[in-house]
C-alpha cells in the first residue's frame, strides 16, 4: 500500500484546494444551513465512488477509445455549472419572502445532495484524474476490486473533508458574515460558478468544432 501514498497525496491536496465540489458544499452549508452542507458533501463522496465504479470497469478506456465523450461532459459540466451560477446571481434580485421560499428549497434533503452528487459527475476535471488514478493503478497491476477499495479511499477522504468544509462554512461566524455580506456572498459563488461553467462549456464548443 506505501506505493500508493504519492496517489493519496496528490488526490487529498486536489481535495482540499478550492474547486467546484468545496464551492458547492459551502455554497449551501452558507445558505441553507449545516445538514444541508453535510448532505451535499454526502452527493460529492456518493459521486467519487460512482466514478470510480465506472473506471473500475471500463470507462477509462472508454474514454481514450471516444475521446468526445469527453467533449460532451464538458458541454454538460459546463452547462450546469453556469445553471448554477446563474441561479446565485439570480436570487440577488429576488424579494426576501422569495429567498426564504428558495432557501427552505435549497434545505431540502434531496436538493442539497443532489447538487453534491452532479457537480461531480458532471465535472470533466474529474474525469481526466480518474484516467491518471486509474493508469497508475494499472502500472501497480492491480486488479479491478483493487481498483475499487482506492475508489471508496478515495470517497472516503472526499466525505471527511468536505464534510470538515460543511461545518465550517455553517458556524455560526461564518452564517452571520454570509447573512451580512449576502450579496457579495451570492453574487462570489455565481460568478465564480459562471465563470467555471463558461469555460467548460467555450472549450467544449471549440473541441467540437475542431
Amino acid at each position: 500500500m506505501i506505493e500508493l501514498l504519492p496517489l493519496f497525496l496528490g488526490v487529498f491536496l486536489a481535495q482540499v484546494l478550492p474547486g467546484p465540489n468545496m464551492i458547492a458544499v459551502s455554497s449551501m452549508a452558507l445558505s441553507s444551513g449545516r445538514q444541508a452542507g453535510l448532505l451535499a458533501a454526502c452527493g460529492v463522496a456518493i459521486g467519487v465512488f460512482a466514478t470510480a465504479l465506472l473506471f473500475a470497469f471500463g470507462m477509462s478506456a472508454l474514454l481514450v477509445a471516444f475521446p468526445s465523450l469527453l467533449i460532451f461532459m464538458k458541454l454538460i459540466g459546463g452547462g450546469c455549472l453556469l445553471f448554477l451560477g446563474l441561479k446565485s446571481v439570480l436570487s440577488l434580485f429576488k424579494p426576501k419572502a422569495q429567498k426564504a421560499a428558495l432557501a427552505a428549497q435549497q434545505r431540502s434533503s434531496t436538493n442539497a445532495f443532489l447538487t453534491g452528487l452532479f457537480v461531480v459527475l458532471t465535472n470533466p476535471k474529474a474525469l481526466m484524474m480518474w484516467v491518471a488514478i486509474s493508469m497508475y493503478v494499472a502500472s501497480l497491476q492491480y486488479s479491478s476490486l483493487g481498483f475499487l477499495l482506492v475508489g471508496l479511499e478515495v470517497a472516503l477522504s472526499a466525505l471527511v473533508i468536505y464534510m470538515g468544509y460543511a461545518w465550517l462554512f455553517s458556524t455560526g461566524v461564518a452564517v452571520r458574515a454570509y447573512q451580512r455580506f449576502f450579496k457579495v456572498a451570492e453574487g462570489t459563488f455565481g460568478l465564480i460558478f459562471g465563470a467555471l461553467g463558461a469555460k467548460l462549456f467555450i472549450d467544449g464548443l471549440r473541441e467540437l468544432r475542431a
